[in-house]
């Protein structure tokens, strides 16, 4: 298939398949005679499997990680659970965080609702917004 092909397949952009294929993410396709990119099953699954991988969370370098042990005819199942794991820890903080902002937010929202707008003086901040605790 062309590049438009699959790219309407995958869901992606030529532009995307060329930029994978200019990183080594893909394989260079074989041409045909006119010097178009023929592309097989296999650069379709493994397109796939970018795509699949990206919107799991893991990044570029990681996947070419994981499709060079997949190369080397090695498992990777470990190394991408390890990934994986460490993507988790990293949501689990970002979780952690916003939770904390949310109740920064809260408690500026509730003390906002109990101070009078004509008493506030202060020409460079806003009464609402308190210094952050250290």
């Amino acid at each position: 298939m062309k590049i438009g092909e699959l790219a309407e397949t995958a869901g992606v952009s030529t532009k995307t398949i060329r930029y994978y294929e200019s990183i080594g993410l893909l394989p260079e396709p074989s041409r045909t005679e006119s010097g178009y990119r023929a592309y097989d099953e296999a650069g379709a699954e493994r397109l796939a499997f970018i795509r699949d991988a990206q919107s799991s969370g893991l990044s570029l370098a990681e996947i070419a990680s994981v499709l060079e042990l997949k190369e080397a005819g090695a498992t990777s199942c470990r190394h991408t659970r390890s990934l994986l794991e460490r993507h988790i820890a990293e949501v689990e903080a970002q979780i952690e965080r916003l939770r904390e902002t949310r109740s920064t937010l809260l408690a500026m929202a509730e003390r906002a609702a109990t101070l009078d707008p004509n008493t506030c003086t202060d020409p460079n901040r806003c009464q609402v917004i308190t210094p952050a605790a250290d």
